[in-house]
């Protein structure tokens, strides 16, 4: 019987990429709002594609993972935008014009 690390380093893995994810969010929308939502799709489909091409199981994972989170980005993104307008978090004070006339 031998000791199977793959299902922890999966872990270790989708804990440390969405870590990763989480700030990326809050800084597109607070330098770009969610204008650039389209590219959190792109890398989705890049690494989806490439993850079925990547024979190492936990690279093939991981770059699974990030496609995955890549897509829960998206709508994150438009999430961090009210959050925002909740005053949960600063607002871009060079972008406030952005969310005054959305508001309406």
């Amino acid at each position: 019987m031998s000791i199977q690390f793959t299902g922890i380093i999966t872990a270790l893995c989708t804990f440390v990429i969405i870590g990763f994810f989480h700030p990326i969010v809050i800084k597109v929308e607070y330098y770009t709002g969610t204008k650039l939502w389209w590219l959190f799709l792109l890398i989705a489909i890049a690494c989806a594609t490439a993850s079925l091409f990547i024979q190492n199981i936990l690279l093939s994972t991981a770059i699974g993972i990030v496609s995955a989170s890549s897509l829960w980005s998206i709508g994150e993104l438009f999430k961090q935008r009210k959050r925002v307008l909740k005053g949960w978090f600063p607002m871009n004070p060079k972008r406030k014009h952005e969310y005054e006339i959305k508001e309406k």
